[in-house]
C-alpha cells in the first residue's frame, strides 16, 4: 500500500509488537498449545498469525467449550492464512502475484480485497495493496550484508511503474492483475481481518468476554469484573515503554510505525513504503488507530502513517469517513496528536 506493514519474511523480524500488551495482560508462551485452566481463569493463548505475535484471552466456565472454540479458532487462522500469506507459496495472494490472474478463489478473498481498494480510493493512493514489488526491491537490497544505503533511481522508478491501485480487476470469484510484474501485500489489512473472523468464531461459539489479537488486538466487551481492557501504546523509542495505557472496550487498536521493521541499522528505511514515491519515511514515529472492527483499525493506522505530518485537514477527514474511529499519532520527540472522527 502506499503505507504497509511488512512481508510474512523480512531481513529484520517482521512485526515488533508496536503495543506493550504486557501492560494489559502477562502472557505466557505456548506456541500453538492451548493452555487448560480452572475457572474462573481465563483460557491465555499465544502463538503468531501472519508472520507477528498473536495471542487470545478468552474468560469461560467451561474448559471443554473452550478447548472446542479454541480449536475452530486456531482452524479459521489457518485458513485465513492459506489465502493472504505473502510467505506461503501455495497461498491465493502468491498464487495470485505468480501468475497475475486467480479464478475460484474463496470469497474472503475478494471481501478482503476490496476493502483494501476502498481504502486506496479514499487516500488517493496513499494506501495501495500493490506496493509489493516496492518492498520487494527494499527487502532485496538491503538483505545482502553491506548494502548501500542508496538504491538506483532507475530501479525505484522501475518498481513504481508496477503499482497502481487501479490496476487490480475483481470479477466474481476471479481477480487478475492489469501489468505484468504487478504484485499485492493484504499485510495492511489482513490481520485485522483476521482478528475480526476469529472474533466472529468464538462468539459463535457462544463467548462474549474476550481479547483476541491476530496481529492486532480487539477486546469484546469488558472483562467480567467490569473493568475494560487496557492496551499500552508503546513510546517508539524505547517500545518497552508504554507512553499511555488505552481502556478499550468493544474496539480494536493497531498502531503502524516505521520503528517496526527497520531495514537498515540507522533507520532511514522501513516496513513502511510510500507508493507514490517510492520513498520509506512515514511522517510519524508511530500511529495508533481506535476502531470499532479490527479491519479498520489496521487500514486506517497504516494509511494515516504516511499521510503529511502537517496535513491534518487530511488526516481529519480520512477519519471522518469512519465514524466511531479516533487517532493517536506519536512524533520524533515523543509529542501526541490526538484526532477522533466527527460525531
Amino acid at each position: 500500500m502506499s503505507s504497509y506493514k511488512p512481508a510474512d519474511a523480512s531481513p529484520k523480524p517482521s512485526r515488533r509488537r508496536l503495543l506493550v500488551l504486557g501492560a494489559m495482560a502477562g502472557l505466557p508462551l505456548a506456541g500453538w498449545q492451548w493452555q487448560r485452566v480452572s475457572t474462573p481463569q481465563p483460557l491465555r493463548w499465544q502463538g503468531t498469525a501472519m508472520g507477528a505475535p498473536a495471542s487470545l484471552v478468552l474468560h469461560h466456565d467451561n474448559p471443554a467449550r473452550a478447548e472446542l472454540a479454541l480449536t475452530a479458532t486456531l482452524a479459521e487462522l489457518e485458513r485465513l492464512e492459506a489465502l493472504f500469506s505473502l510467505f506461503r507459496a501455495d497461498s491465493w495472494l502468491s498464487r495470485l502475484n505468480q501468475a497475475g490472474r486467480v479464478a475460484g478463489a474463496p470469497p474472503e478473498f475478494a471481501t478482503l480485497l476490496r476493502a483494501a481498494l476502498a481504502m486506496a480510493a479514499q487516500t488517493q493512493g496513499v494506501f495501495d495493496p500493490t506496493v509489493q514489488p516496492l518492498w520487494q526491491l527494499y527487502f532485496d537490497h538491503f538483505v545482502v550484508a553491506g548494502a548501500t544505503q542508496t538504491l538506483a533511481p532507475a530501479a525505484v522508478a522501475q518498481a513504481l511503474a508496477r503499482v497502481g491501485w487501479r490496476g487490480v480487476h475483481i470479477e466474481g470469484d476471479a481477480v487478475h492483475l492489469a501489468r505484468p510484474g504487478m504484485a499485492l501485500t493484504l499485510n495492511g489489512v489482513a490481520q485485522g481481518f483476521i482478528t475480526d473472523r476469529c472474533t466472529d468464531v468464538l462468539r459463535a461459539h457462544g463467548f462474549d468476554r474476550m481479547l483476541v489479537d491476530m496481529g492486532e488486538p480487539r477486546a469484546l466487551a469488558a472483562k467480567p469484573d467490569g473493568t475494560a481492557w487496557r492496551i499500552g501504546l508503546a513510546d517508539p523509542r524505547e517500545p518497552s515503554r508504554a507512553l499511555r495505557t488505552l481502556p478499550v472496550v468493544d474496539r480494536a487498536v493497531a498502531t503502524s510505525g516505521g520503528y517496526g521493521t527497520r531495514l537498515d541499522e540507522a533507520g532511514r528505511f522501513t516496513h513502511l513504503v510510500n507508493a507514490r514515491n517510492g520513498q520509506t519515511a512515514p511522517a510519524f514515529e508511530s500511529v495508533t488507530v481506535i476502531a470499532p472492527t479490527a479491519l479498520q483499525a489496521d487500514a486506517l493506522s497504516t494509511a494515516l502513517a504516511l499521510l503529511p505530518a502537517q496535513d491534518v485537514t487530511t488526516r481529519q477527514a480520512l477519519l471522518n469517513r469512519h465514524p466511531g474511529c479516533r487517532a493517536v499519532c506519536i512524533g520524533a520527540q515523543g509529542q501526541m496528536l490526538d484526532l477522533e472522527a466527527a460525531a
